[in-house]
């Protein structure tokens, strides 16, 4: 199979754009960090199809405000019925990447693992997304985000209290950072490959590795004497007192990171405490400095203060919340913000100067794609699908 620019003309395709119009992916529903990877293909222009299961993946979420499948497309496929694994297959056959979620083994019980697929398409790249990996002594095991940024270090790193327990940072780190991220570019790796040697392999994208990796720099600077093994104690992890969050007098908080000189000196003036920073490296100091930084924050309001640092090079922020954010003028000026449906919502990222991408479909509905998948991809085995779905 060779790769052939095949969205423009597809009938009943969306208009989609973007520099990955021309790869096709095939998604087996699942939550989390897999539905977000294949999300991040979907906006960068490829056309992928979710096959979802009859029932759902128990995720919580209407599938209307479910975003992490937007721009995509859903038919309903069971795995488990005779034929849904030939269905699948099909799918495959005409695809570039398949993304999987599911644990160690289950694909293969269903007829649909790695050489199964490549059987039928021995250019497919087959990303897999799991927590502990797909071998090892935890890799059967379930899991969540916060055991996998546990075990790796990232998690005990993470908060400005030595003394106290971790800050949980939601699920950003381990499924997404760790895992969407690490998987996109593992299988776009991975297809200029196939494209160039005509060859598929397999991606085993473990969120464990992925955490792991982000942190490089700070086990460098541990080597090298610069990080301490514990939290709240560096310069990066809340303790010291000019790259932390700080309380306004309204309740809010500001963000500060004036870390060279040059920023700190402008923080210190405009913040109103010149005077306090002369011995600011030594860990010493930091109580002390982190007192006055910390009053006469609390001496006026979020709103104050924002102006007060507005269009400086001092490194200080108001934290927003998820409703404030889409109004900051900067991220309105950008449109890091957009909405599509009457759903507002982070826009595509990141950006691209002859190949822009956008939001052109809300969330997939399950099912809801399948008699245009089944006449673009041209899977004849879906259209009986598609009759009983309907009766």
């Amino acid at each position: 199979m060779s790769p052939s620019p095949r969205c423009a003309g597809d009938a009943g395709a969306p208009r989609r754009s973007g520099p990955l119009r021309d790869v096709r992916v095939v998604e087996l529903a699942g939550i989390g960090p897999g539905p977000f990877a294949s999300m991040l293909l979907a906006d960068l222009g490829a056309d992928v199809v979710r096959v979802d299961r009859p029932g759902g993946t128990g995720i919580g979420v209407a599938p209307a405000y479910d975003l992490t499948n937007r721009n995509k497309r859903s038919v309903l496929v069971d795995l488990k019925a005779e034929g849904g694994p030939d269905t699948v297959l099909d799918l495959v056959e005409r695809a570039d990447i398949l993304i999987e979620g599911y644990r160690p083994g289950v694909t293969e019980r269903l007829g649909v693992g790695p050489e199964d697929c490549r059987a039928r398409n021995p250019r497919l790249v087959y990303g897999r997304m799991t927590g502990w990996g797909q071998d090892g002594p935890l890799a059967p095991t379930a899991g969540h985000d916060i055991a996998y940024i546990a075990i790796t270090g990232a998690l005990g790193m993470i908060g400005p209290d030595p003394d106290g327990p971790p800050t949980i940072p939601a699920n950003l780190v381990g499924d997404y950072a760790g895992g969407s991220l690490y998987l996109v570019v593992g299988v776009l790796a991975a297809l200029q490959h196939a494209r160039t040697h005509g060859e598929g392999q397999v991606v085993d994208a473990a969120m464990v590795e992925g955490t792991a990796h982000l942190t490089t720099m700070i086990h460098g600077l541990l080597m090298a004497g610069g990080w301490q093994d514990r939290r709240g104690a560096n310069l990066l992890d809340g303790g010291c007192p000019f790259y932390g969050v700080y309380e306004t007098s309204d309740g809010g908080h500001m963000a500060v990171g004036a870390l060279e000189q040059q920023f700190y000196s402008q923080f210190a003036r405009l913040l109103g405490i010149e005077d306090a920073g002369i011995a600011r490296f030594d860990p010493a100091y930091w109580p002390r400095l982190r007192a006055a930084v910390a009053a006469r924050f609390r001496s006026r309001t979020r709103a104050q203060w924002t102006e007060v640092f507005e269009g400086t090079d001092a490194c200080v922020a108001p934290v927003l919340s998820l409703h404030e954010a889409p109004d900051h003028p900067h991220l309105a000026a950008r449109a890091t913000f957009t909405e599509h449906g009457g759903l507002p919502q982070p826009a595509p990222a990141p950006r691209f100067s002859l190949t822009p991408t956008r939001v052109h479909a809300g969330p997939a509905r399950p099912g809801g794609d399948m008699a245009a998948v089944a006449h673009d991809w041209a899977v004849p085995a879906l259209i009986p699908t598609v009759q009983e779905h309907s009766a």
